[in-house]
């Protein structure tokens, strides 16, 4: 028991330092969960504020081990990480009416619906997910999904970014592949922010036809 607690300790600890080396510091304060993810609880939060503007927010309880945890094509284990265009203010973090309260909200959400999928799933990059119309918080919410600052075609430890898009880019990644959405959002400097306070990429006279809903929907329907 103590040999595997020293197991997670130092992979704990290299994870994270994998982690600065992706996303820069890391800020000191930790947004932790009333009742710890492990046992049916939330998330911790762990914030990035310093390499890129904007702030960062990852995950950390995704992979308790080197071999153990979610896994993909791409990444033996991974955690997720998104990113707003606002500064980091733990001050406004519960407080939805603010600006950063208000994405911060829905970061959360969404990092906890993804968090217990991707331990069922095989999530890969350029793969979309569309949240069903009724569910709190992310009802009818689009996200693509990319291995954020991959340089080789697989790693043992990673990042998996979400990315929130609106429902045209969704569809349009849908049809022309996610790794041609993702081309745009980085060509008009919106990647890797979930911040929709912005024009899509793409408009509907680049689509084809409907969109389909993704893999989400027939776990979410058949674990609830």
């Amino acid at each position: 028991m103590a040999e595997e607690s020293d197991i997670e300790s130092q992979w704990y600890a290299e994870k994270s330092a994998r982690m600065v080396d992706l996303l820069g510091e890391e800020h000191d304060m930790v947004m932790h969960a009333i009742i710890p993810y492990a046992v049916g609880g939330g998330l911790d939060l762990y914030y990035y504020p310093h390499l890129i503007p904007g702030t960062g927010i990852a995950t950390k309880e995704l992979s308790n081990s080197p071999n153990e945890g979610s896994t993909n094509n791409v990444f033996t284990t991974y955690e997720f990480v998104m990113f707003t265009r606002h500064d980091l203010s733990l001050e406004d973090a519960k407080k939805p009416e603010t600006p950063f309260g208000k994405i911060h909200y829905t970061i959360n959400a969404i990092l906890n619906m993804m968090a217990p999928y991707s331990d069922q799933a095989k999530l890969n990059p350029f793969e979309t997910v569309e949240f069903p119309q009724g569910m709190e918080v992310v009802g009818g919410k689009c996200l693509i999904l990319d291995a954020y600052g991959m340089t080789d075609p697989h790693a043992d430890f990673g990042l998996m970014l979400i990315m929130e898009i609106h429902r045209v880019e969704m569809d349009y990644a849908r049809q022309h592949g996610g790794q041609a959405l993702l081309e745009k959002l980085m060509a008009a400097n919106y990647y890797p922010y979930s911040d929709l306070d912005r024009p899509p990429v793409v408009n509907a006279q680049d689509l084809r036809g409907a969109g389909s809903w993704s893999r989400w929907k027939d776990w979410w329907f058949g674990n609830n």
